[in-house]
């Protein structure tokens, strides 16, 4: 067979080796800028994670302000710019300069799916941030460009995540179960385990141990021994978790005393053993003054203020005409604290000490003595007052609210529940759908 004459195949080899120079060109950018991309995928995606989870956990916080939606954007921006100082992030903090607004998008819904604006819906509850365009320095990229034109694209990046509420099962319980009706759930109509939220209640400690108990008698649970320990825990020092379909165990004896100490420091009223150093007040110490009183002496009994019985309305509850200090005057004025731009805020406090977290329980057949009751749920219950020790009787007056902050973790059904909430991250996905997006 004929080939060509060896003077004819000079150059050859230098061919071969600029083709094999141009592959190993294109391999180390591969290698080089392909691991520096991904490297900075990870850090602008746990930044923005933290930026959502921040908002979010602001948005629970200020929903009710005017400037809810301009807090939440500054306290997403701020911990993306945080966590772009961090060690490591000094690329990320030269993309941004100084400029977060051009580099992060935070838009607010009212739903996982969206769809996501700035300010959003006033019932928002869901943030998103998003990152379109992070540009990286390229090391072979630019080689890579020049050979094979349009078909490397810039050196960028995107990033997006969502966070917001989810029901959990809360570890920061108050020893306090109240007596539901496990008929009588629906929260979208606004009922409770048979109470509705906003309205005025009035827990009851049961009068005697053989009296049956139910809807509107609360029981101290046994989370420990001894009445300080009762005491502690209703001023939130201590950490109990239970689940529902769990049974908890009522405490009868004359505990009353040391358990509304421990209530009022919410209140930042310290009695007894309890100090403001070891349990906070609420930022939102405000109270009606005098109290809202139980007359069980009217037929039939009810709730007064200053002899006039109150009545509610969409949570705003009022006596004789007289507008009453509620849930949403403290919601109100405790967004307006933590937004920055609120009148007599506790230096000291913290937010929604006020709020209980407590049991339901279905107390069919138990009666005031010890007994063992199963769990259906967790509530919100806002506390209006200080609460009075009447010869070991007591009452507590208050709100259920259909949310609240919690701890522990997620549960199943993130969407249209009630109860203690935690904030948590979700998959992003493409407004008003199921598709989730490939950036997050």
């Amino acid at each position: 067979m004929f080939t060509a004459w060896p003077d004819r195949q000079r150059g050859a080899v230098t061919i071969i080796i600029v083709i094999a120079l141009v592959a190993i060109m294109m391999m180390a950018a591969l290698v080089l800028d392909g691991g520096h991309m991904l490297l900075n995928k990870t850090r602008l995606q746990n930044a923005v994670d933290a930026a959502a989870l921040s908002g979010a956990k602001t948005l629970s916080q200020v929903m009710g302000a005017g400037n809810a939606a301009t807090a939440t954007r500054d306290a997403a921006l701020f911990t993306l710019n945080e966590n772009a100082k961090a060690a490591g992030n000094q690329e990320l903090l030269t993309a941004i300069a100084g400029n977060l607004g051009a580099f992060a998008v935070v838009e607010l819904a009212d739903n996982v799916y969206g769809p996501f604006s700035f300010p959003g819906p006033a019932n928002a509850s869901y943030v998103r941030v998003s990152v379109p365009n992070y540009s990286l320095a390229g090391f072979f990229w630019n080689i890579a460009q020049s050979v094979g034109p349009g078909t490397v694209g810039a050196k960028s990046l995107a990033a997006i995540a969502t966070a917001g509420p989810s029901p959990t099962s809360p570890c920061n319980l108050a020893p306090l179960l109240v007596c539901g009706d496990p008929a009588k759930y629906n929260p979208d109509a606004g009922m409770f385990w048979g109470y509705r939220f906003g309205d005025l209640e009035v827990l009851k400690s049961a009068a005697k141990n053989s009296d049956p108990i139910g809807p509107g008698n609360f029981q101290l649970l046994d989370f420990g021994a001894g009445g300080k320990d009762v005491g502690e825990l209703m001023a939130g020092g201590g950490s109990v978790c239970r689940n529902v379909g769990d049974s908890v165990d009522t405490k009868p004896g004359n505990t009353v005393g040391p358990s509304v100490q421990g209530l009022n420091t919410r209140f930042g009223d310290y009695t007894g053993s309890f100090k403001g150093t070891d349990y906070p007040p609420d930022l939102v110490t405000s109270y009606n003054n005098p109290l809202i009183q139980y007359n069980d002496a009217a037929t039939p009994a009810r709730v007064e203020y200053q002899g006039q019985p109150v009545a509610s309305s969409n949570g705003n509850l009022s006596a004789g005409g007289t507008q009453l200090f509620d849930y949403n005057d403290y919601a109100s004025r405790a967004a307006a604290c933590v937004a920055g731009a609120g009148s007599g805020c506790q230096a000291s406090g913290v937010f929604e000490r006020r709020i209980l977290r407590i049991v339901v329980g279905d107390c069919s057949g138990k009666n005031a003595g010890a007994s063992s009751i199963p769990v259906i749920g967790f509530g919100c219950f806002y506390v209006l007052q200080p609460a009075e020790n009447k010869g070991g009787d007591s009452q507590i007056f208050g709100q259920f609210v259909k949310q609240c902050g919690g701890d522990n973790v997620p549960g199943p059904t993130p969407q249209d529940d009630s109860g203690p909430q935690i904030i948590q991250l979700y998959k992003t996905f493409i407004n008003g759908s199921g598709t989730p997006s490939i950036d997050s």
